[in-house]
């Protein structure tokens, strides 16, 4: 009988001990930091070089945002900016990005820089500030059909300036037989604008823009306004370019409104990403944008306006086409924020 009780009490002193060995096991990988559904997820937000406004926006996010977020711990990288940053989320190297509009409706298409590329699983999520498309021109000239003859300023060769302005310019109905093009920076065709060279130039960025406040300083401001037609017709061919009306007195001698499209600087995510980590960082933007807004460099000094709608009007692509060039809407992967 007392052989048979020390036996029991040994396999009962074996039974405790391993079980505390088990818990003992558990607790052990969580300390080492095994991850759990409580685990922030890890965010690389591919910007842009370290002098410009991608890379500073990202910087403003992260200061502003990152102790306002639970489920996600954001770190900004230096990148190529809009084409890179696609490709990045595209191989896994970030998990969401800033880039311009029209590179991510690209990407989904596979037209321009992606042509022959593997589809891009990065989404749409929110616009940042917008990146106008203006043009400068001399009196006379109101509308993008009146440049016809003219001698126009279109960009750098291969620049998003240059793709951006022979959209508008053939939604307009105009060819490159129409217009003669040529290339260079805006502040060249600002110069050559000036010495009477040139008849338009085409620029794309925020405004207002420094190149045009400083030549309406001494000389006649001019900016092409479209008309209704021109803006229907642009839209219809170029979803991603918004409409964006510059008031009246954005630039001196600026007397009226000035109706022009704009791409915007936009953020996307990785499909990988859960919608309750995208919906709490897009959350997170509303709620703070008063701090953003005061935090944002002066070269993104149209931020004010934005965030925009997290989701896009007209549609621009969110979600993976099944197949490319699918000019339908597909149902929207981030449910709209209220």
């Amino acid at each position: 009988m007392k052989k048979f009780l020390a036996l029991i009490l040994s396999l009962a002193m074996v039974f405790a001990l391993v079980a505390c060995g088990g818990e003992k096991t558990d607790d052990s990988q969580n300390n080492d930091g095994d991850t759990s559904s409580d685990s922030p997820v890890a965010i690389t937000l591919a910007t842009g070089g370290t002098s410009g406004t991608y890379y500073a926006v990202g910087g403003v996010l992260k200061t502003v945002l990152d102790s306002k977020l639970t489920l996600s711990k954001l770190s900004v990288e230096s990148t190529g900016a809009s084409v890179a940053n696609v490709n990045m989320i595209t191989d896994g190297d970030a998990q969401m990005a800033i880039l311009q509009s029209d590179v991510i409706n690209y990407a989904h298409e596979g037209t321009n820089s992606f042509d022959g590329a593997p589809e891009t699983n990065a989404l749409w999520v929110a616009g940042i500030y917008n990146e106008t498309v203006q043009i400068l021109a001399k009196p006379g000239i109101n509308t993008v059909s009146d440049l016809k003859g003219k001698t126009v300023c279109v960009g750098d060769v291969g620049s998003g300036t240059e793709i951006n302005a022979w959209q508008v310019l053939g939604a307009a109905g105009l060819t490159k037989d129409d217009v003669k093009a040529v290339n260079g920076s805006f502040q060249d065709g600002v110069d050559q604008l000036k010495d009477g060279k040139i008849d338009a130039a085409f620029t794309v960025a925020g405004a207002p823009t420094t190149a045009i406040v400083d030549y309406a300083t001494t000389n006649t401001l001019n900016l092409v306004s479209l008309s209704d037609d021109e803006l229907a017709a642009i839209q219809e061919a170029y979803p991603f370019l918004i409409r964006d009306d510059l008031a009246a007195g954005t630039y001196t001698g600026q007397d009226a409104d000035v109706t022009c499209v704009a791409i915007q600087a936009t953020l996307v995510a990785s499909e990988e990403l859960s919608e309750d980590v995208v919906y709490e960082f897009v959350k997170a933007m509303f709620d703070n944008k008063d701090a953003l807004t005061k935090a944002t460099p002066s070269s993104a000094s149209s931020i004010p306006r934005l965030p925009l709608p997290v989701l896009p009007s007209p549609c621009i692509p969110v979600l993976r086409s099944t197949t490319r060039k699918s000019a339908s809407c597909k149902q929207d992967r981030y449910r709209v924020l209220t």
